[in-house]
């Protein structure tokens, strides 16, 4: 299948609660890839499922390439079982709201768990852009966007800007 289309705000496939994934087949497998083709392809750092048009719980991330050799990493069912009181804030860009960066902040480090493209259980604590990354990732799984993560009148500022 190869590169997939991305899905652009304000799309309503964003904005839902995406569904478990249930089953790791073949299809789950090449979404997977296709998504990271994608991924490569728009330049971006992260990928849900949702911004492909699939309301799974599913999401692909390499925050290494750009300065070191590609180090994919698949998320299925990922959830967030730790979030450090420490906080960091991080210009985002969004693949689905091009051109748009918003200063969102997030806890500084997570602890996740999510089950690998294997079938194997995982869990890991990231910090930095890791945790930064999946944390923006993650809220795509629960229908929320950058926008939703600032104040009104930042977020009215950015759509005005998105809409010029």
């Amino acid at each position: 299948m190869g590169r997939l289309n991305i899905v652009t705000w304000p799309d309503p496939v964003l904005a839902r609660d995406c569904d478990p994934v249930r089953e790791i087949d073949a299809s789950l497998r090449q979404l997977a890839e296709d998504m990271l083709a994608t991924l490569y392809a728009a330049e971006g750092r992260g990928l849900a499922a949702p911004q492909v048009g699939r309301p799974l719980r599913l999401f692909v991330m390499d925050t290494e390439w750009k300065e070191r050799a590609p180090a994919p990493r698949i998320f299925i069912n990922p959830e967030i079982t730790w979030t450090s009181p420490e906080t960091q804030a991080f210009e985002e860009g969004c693949l689905s709201i091009p051109g748009i960066l918003a200063r969102v902040e997030r806890p500084a480090q997570i602890h996740m768990r999510w089950t690998a493209i294997d079938g194997s259980a995982q869990e890991a604590d990231l910090h930095g852009f890791d945790a930064i990354c999946a944390e923006h990732e993650l809220d795509h799984l629960d229908g929320i966007v950058t926008l939703d993560r600032v104040d009104r009148q930042t977020r009215l500022a950015l759509i005005e800007e998105y809409n010029a």
